[in-house]
């Protein structure tokens, strides 16, 4: 997929994306035309003369719940029969490498909604989102932020991104289902902590065995719970 990737933020907090959006990656990817960034702010769907989006639970219950009539106006004046909306929620299914994967290249239109307070209107949820997502089992002050985290990881795999094509995130942790080998570059030895031999020796196939041996290792050291068919040859490289 060549086209650009568009991407909508809903949120109360527009401001929160600024810093983000305008460093890095994210600001060369714009500038070049490869992801198309947009800040929607929620308030300006509201009707009220106090710009109000939360409003209080019913059946009672702390904090504020967020209401259904601006976030329906906001997203639909930019979804579209391509877009993918996305609620970050905690109670999402878990953002994996394979997730930003599959927005990389099957989307062209991405929507995020940032709930803020105790959370959205269930009718947003049945009818207004496509997925639900969370970047792990803790709560944060809003989904913007969670969102930025998606946002990076899945910009990132756009072709031309990065400058190095599929090559720069192929070896990079989770994108073969392990963790990344150790890295190394100069000098070839500090406080006597030298390199291993083995990258020196300009056997690329050597070199690319001692790595896989290495991603399986720290994989069975560290999250052996994403081994899966890699386990037998982990049990073979300790």
């Amino acid at each position: 997929m060549s086209e650009i990737l568009k991407i909508d933020v809903v949120t109360i907090f527009p401001q929160m994306l600024n810093g983000f959006l305008q460093e890095s990656m994210m600001k060369r990817a714009a500038a070049a035309g490869l992801v198309e960034f947009r800040a929607i702010n929620l308030r300006d769907f509201t009707t009220d003369k106090h710009n109000t989006t939360d409003d209080r639970p019913f059946g009672g219950g702390p904090g504020m719940v967020m209401k259904p009539e601006p976030m329906f106006a906001a997203v639909e004046s930019v979804k579209t029969p391509e877009s993918r909306v996305i609620l970050m929620t905690p109670q999402g299914k878990t953002f994996r490498q394979a997730d930003a994967r599959r927005f990389a290249d099957e989307c062209s239109h991405l929507i995020f909604i940032c709930g803020h307070y105790e959370g959205v209107d269930e009718r947003i949820r049945e009818s207004l989102v496509d997925e639900e997502i969370s970047i792990g089992d803790y709560v944060l002050t809003n989904g913007v932020l969670a969102a930025t985290v998606v946002i990076d990881a899945v910009t990132r795999l756009r072709p031309g991104v990065l400058g190095g094509g599929e090559v720069a995130t192929e070896d990079e942790s989770f994108s073969s289902g392990l963790l990344e080998y150790p890295q190394y570059t100069r000098p070839p030895e500090f406080r006597g902590m030298p390199v291993p031999e083995i990258l020196f020796s300009g056997d690329h196939g050597k070199i690319a065995e001692w790595r896989y041996g290495q991603s399986l290792k720290r994989t069975s050291e560290r999250r052996a719970d994403l081994l899966g068919g890699h386990r037998k040859n982990s049990e073979n490289n300790p």
